[in-house]
């Protein structure tokens, strides 16, 4: 039997999963980094993290006897985006990544659009507006204020990339990622060379583009060494953390959607419409050569569970023992939580609304509530923010995925997973092993570059949901009654965050 090793490289940790060829699961490890944050908006990652974690899972899967190395056929990332990587000559980092989360750079994204005619003229020719946490600003940023870093890179790299480099020796950009960083034509497929021309940024600072089931080369001496792998192994280009999640997610046919509860959760859809990105989200290349994905993100989802876990039930980790108390509490508490509303913009917010000023918060908050109401409303905060996603989705371009592929750690929680249901009014398809769907997602593309798979298509008849979660007709009226509350918040105080949030 041949066996495909992909990981999936986060924010906070990386995990190697060893997949059969269908994208069942045999086994995994894992492996956490740190997120520093030099000054305020400054938020880097050392991309060495990175490699040393994928090689000490790799090992650690190959030391553990469930496969022998000379039976891997593949492997591909799935990785984190939306960060930016100096790379001199010789490839080597000249410092640490610009995170995804960092947004130092909002004055550049602001100057960038105006120059090229303002957020709607530049979401209709790359997809959608930028922020302060997009890549073209960061590297308007690097020129403006670090000129010395910007010179003497010779190339400009995201995670994939770099991962790319130290598997394979070769320098490449895979496409999907390539599509969130402001530079990438939808159409054409290629690196836009206008935009590029006017922010004069050089193109030969950009490599070549490749596809995600693409073979990128063989694993180095070197890097096969690092992994416990055989030299020469094919590496394939794999994708972007969403795209490889929705192939993943098995929703990879026209207008399939799914949803991803995990540190950030998002709503994808899969069309060949080219749709103009507003509310925050984006139309970005997919990891099938024929397809766009329309993904409307919400950036902390389990991040806002994390925060509770530690500040209400004093977990100082990931305990699942802490979770499951949760669950119990958001189990035994009436839908609406005694009609008190959490916000769950812990860092600014990409979708529904596009602000780096956005804070997180509760809303009607009164001396009788208890911590499992505000526990259960931080749940259905999520949910709120999310329904918020689908139906600007189905406003704007009359979209309405239904039912919804659900993926990420968050589907592992029976109560959140019903909440969600109840909110959106969609029935929810759980997938086996959702908390993987990222790797499993990069194992496939490997498998349709070896030519097992033939298409990216094709799989829908391999990944089938392993349990169905319909929505509950009972909660409908208390929740349509405080969405509509939620959807008010923002428009209704946004000045009040600008004036207490102001980016400086």
């Amino acid at each position: 039997m041949s066996y495909i090793l992909a990981f999936d490289v986060g924010t906070t940790r990386t995990k190697a999963v060893l997949t059969a060829t269908d994208g069942s699961v045999v086994a995994s490890a894992a492996e956490t980094y740190p997120i520093y944050y030099p000054e305020p908006d400054f938020a880097e990652q050392d991309p060495a993290d990175w490699w040393n974690a994928i090689g000490k899972t790799s090992r650690q899967l190959m030391a553990g006897g469930a496969v022998l190395a000379s039976r891997i056929e593949g492997l591909a990332f799935s990785t984190q985006m939306l960060n930016v990587i100096c790379l001199d000559g010789k490839g080597n980092p000249l410092g640490r990544s610009i995170s995804w989360l960092d947004c130092r750079a909002h004055q550049e994204a602001a100057s960038i659009m105006r120059r090229l005619g303002g957020p709607k003229i530049f979401a209709s020719l790359l997809g959608t507006a930028i922020t302060g946490k997009d890549v073209l600003p960061k590297i308007w940023w690097l020129k403006r204020h670090a000129p010395e870093l910007y010179a003497g890179a010779a190339t400009f790299a995201d995670a994939s990339g770099y991962l790319l480099y130290r598997a394979t020796g070769r320098l490449v950009f895979e496409w999907s990622c390539a599509s969130v960083t402001g530079l990438f034509n939808l159409k054409s497929k290629k690196w836009d060379g206008v935009v590029m021309k006017l922010l004069g940024i050089d193109p030969a600072k950009y490599p070549v583009l490749v596809g995600s089931s693409e073979k990128v080369g063989g694993l180095t001496a070197e890097a096969a060494r690092h992994l416990g792998l055989l030299e020469g192994t094919p590496v394939f280009g794999g994708a972007g953390d969403a795209m490889s999640a929705a192939v993943g997610s098995g929703a990879v046919g026209e207008g399939d959607g799914h949803l991803c509860l995990g540190t950030s959760g998002f709503v994808g859809l899969v069309t060949r419409k080219r749709v103009t990105g507003r509310r925050g989200m984006a139309s970005v290349q997919s990891a099938d050569p024929e397809k766009l994905l329309l993904v409307g993100e919400t950036e902390t989802a389990g991040s806002c569970l994390k925060w509770a876990a530690r500040e209400f039930y004093g977990a100082s980790e990931d305990d699942p023992a802490i979770y499951r108390r949760m669950d119990e509490d958001v189990a035994s508490t009436a839908p609406g939580s005694g009609r008190l509303i959490f916000t769950p913009w812990m860092y600014g917010e990409r979708s529904p609304v596009s602000d780096e000023s956005l804070r997180a918060g509760f809303f009607n908050l009164s001396a009788g509530h208890t911590r499992a109401q505000m526990t259960r409303a931080i749940y259905e905060g999520v949910a709120f923010n999310l329904r918020w996603i689908l139906d600007s989705m189905d406003e704007l371009y009359k979209f309405r995925p239904d039912p919804l592929r659900v993926i990420g750690g968050g589907a592992n929680g029976a109560p959140w997973l019903q909440i969600v249901a109840d909110v959106t009014g969609r029935r929810l398809e759980r997938m086996s092993n959702p908390q993987e769907s990222g790797a499993i997602g990069a194992a496939i593309l490997a498998a349709v570059g070896l030519g097992i798979h033939p298409s990216v298509e094709s799989i829908k008849s391999v990944l089938r949901p392993t349990a169905i979660i319909e929505p509950h007709p009972a909660p409908r009226k208390i929740y349509d009654d405080l969405y509509a509350a939620f959807r008010e918040i923002y428009p209704s105080i946004k000045g009040l965050y600008h004036k207490l949030n102001r980016i400086n």
